[in-house]
């Protein structure tokens, strides 16, 4: 799979969708990357995104209500030594602390762990994005620790510290 993130059906959540990324989403999905709240974590609009800027991601769009709501991708590291996924995604600042981001992380940590046999899930935030560390810990994810100077900020440039979190589902299987 690809960054177009297609599946043969949606992931149902909760309180979302996870829709596989189709051509009619990505007006609203680009508009939602324009947003300041979005840009300094996402950084400035790739002219490819949202189907050719991440080609290792698989992609699906949060869909709330039927309406487009942000973004959720995913990437697998397949080396049996270290086999694990990460997520990254991002909502519509207008549907903020309404739930949308814990609902759809829940809903693709399942398909992930169920359906793609991960056991380990990883985010890593930055430091000072307190928002989305919340989300991640209601989702269930905890603090792993500080990788130092880990990204550069994308509005000033400047090296800033995330924070690697992970969702481990035991028991392990051996």
């Amino acid at each position: 799979m690809g960054s177009s993130g297609r599946q043969a059906t949606d992931l149902e959540g909760a309180r979302v969708v996870l829709a596989p990324l189709g051509e009619a989403d990505a007006p609203a999905l680009r508009a939602m990357r324009l947003e300041p709240e979005v840009a300094a974590w996402w950084g400035p609009l790739e002219d490819d995104f949202p189907f050719g800027d991440d080609p290792d991601a698989t992609r699906f769009t949060i869909r709330r209500e039927g309406a487009v709501a942000g973004l959720i991708q995913f990437g697998e590291q397949l080396e049996p030594m270290y086999r694990h996924a990460w997520i990254d995604l991002f909502v519509d600042p207008a549907l903020g602390r309404r739930g949308v981001g814990t609902h759809a992380i829940v809903t693709l940590v399942r398909h992930l762990t169920e359906d793609r046999g991960h056991h380990r899930i990883t985010i890593d935030p930055a430091t000072d994005n307190a928002a989305a560390i919340g989300c991640y810990e209601k989702a269930g994810f905890r603090r792993v620790g500080v990788m130092q100077a880990a990204e550069r900020d994308p509005l000033s440039g400047r090296w800033r510290d995330a924070l690697l979190m992970e969702l481990v589902v035991w028991p392990l299987s051996r």
